[in-house]
């Protein structure tokens, strides 16, 4: 029975010497708990910081300051896109398509002809018109030569002039009965897909094509109540193709509704994005992304929070003496760390050399490698 309480003890002693040598935290706890004076060890091994410690010197530590950061908020919409115009031609009047001007899915400039009616008609009304047209010029001059004579009265003058106005109406009238027998490009745009040959017939109204300008593509997409004092014309935004999705485009926004929507409690907002590649179409689903500059936070260093089981802490050097401040994370990020914290801007707080730090204990500022080299010093 001596035997097996001997083998034991030692089975137990070589496991908390073992504990004590790859465990960082071991030989505090010990401490705490009174076992490592029971045997006469030293809480802490010989070390840079830890002779000082002893002899009553100040902490080796690497700080950085508190600056002050800003709480990214960010809002993620689904919108659709639409060209910039957009129109659909129509024909002004009947008739036996005779002529197309234009190829299915080109670029077409203003004014371009579209396609052309029958118009052997009202080709021969604009002939007779101009006509008409010439002889009462004609007879108007006349009148003017005689009227010196005082061979014609005013009545007669009248007449003539009145002819002769309406043989100029009714000119442009031909001219314009001609013209509607032409459709043309009201804008300069894409070319959809013509569903019309020569000598099919159409009717007044009947749709011939639909141009659209996509040289930029508006989105249209909602955002939550919330950020609608924060909306305005001009503000920059993020666009994703929902088809590409790793294609991010920057855009603005072009306009903002006036109106929250009581039944989803949402905001309408227009953006608008250059198209200058022309990879975009109209009709495309788009993840929009609004990001807006929140409160401003103390800005800490990710190396300087610590955690406990009271949560997270930074040190911070007041009166060259380490003093432990809680902290509520925020935000973060790769390079900083937005907290809720008695904290000040330009307060320096201890990202090096935590390990050896108890609330009040003397600090001394160093550089970095001196740091990481006493941080290397002290035993495990």
């Amino acid at each position: 029975m001596i035997r097996q309480i001997l083998i034991s003890a030692a089975v137990i002693g070589c496991t908390i010497a073992l504990w004590i040598v790859f465990v960082p935290s071991a030989r505090p706890m010990l401490d705490r708990l009174g076992v490592l004076s029971l045997f006469g060890i030293e809480a802490t091994a010989p070390g840079p910081n830890a002779a000082d410690t002893r002899r009553g010197g100040a902490v080796a530590v690497v700080v950085e300051p508190v600056t002050e950061g800003r709480v990214s908020d960010r809002v993620a919409a689904i919108g659709d896109g639409r060209a910039l115009r957009t129109v659909n031609v129509r024909a002004r009047v009947a008739g036996e398509v005779v002529e197309i001007g234009i190829a299915d899915g080109t670029f077409v400039e203003q004014g371009s002809l579209i396609l052309r009616l029958e118009d052997e008609a009202q080709r021969i009304a604009v002939e007779r018109a101009r006509l008409m047209l010439e002889d009462a010029r004609d007879e108007a001059a006349r009148l003017v030569r005689l009227e010196t004579t005082g061979a014609v009265t005013e009545v007669s003058r009248r007449a003539a002039d009145l002819a002769l106005r309406t043989a100029e109406l009714a000119l442009r009238e031909a001219e314009f009965a001609l013209e509607q027998r032409r459709v043309l490009a009201p804008i300069s745009g894409w070319a959809g897909v013509l569903d019309l040959a020569a000598g099919d017939s159409i009717s007044a109204q009947d749709m011939v094509v639909t141009l659209t300008d996509r040289s930029q593509i508006l989105l249209d997409f909602r955002v939550p109540e919330r950020v609608v004092g924060q909306i305005t014309p001009g503000m920059a935004l993020e666009a994703r193709p929902l088809a590409t999705p790793g294609n991010v485009l920057a855009g603005q926004v072009q306009a903002v509704d006036n109106v929250v929507d009581p039944a989803s409690r949402t905001l309408r907002v227009q953006g608008r994005l250059a198209n200058d590649a022309d990879k975009l179409r109209a009709g495309m689903a788009f993840e929009v992304v609004l990001r807006f500059q929140g409160e401003v936070l103390p800005s800490v260093d990710p190396l300087s929070v610590q955690w406990s089981a009271d949560g997270s802490y930074v040190w911070v050097l007041r009166d060259d003496r380490a003093e432990r401040v809680p902290v509520t994370i925020r935000q973060r990020s790769a390079d900083a760390v937005l907290v809720e914290a008695a904290l000040e801007i330009g307060e320096k707080v201890v990202v090096e050399g935590v390990q050896m730090l108890r609330p009040g204990a003397e600090v001394r500022i160093v550089a970095p490698q001196a740091a990481l080299a006493g941080e290397a010093a002290a035993p495990l």
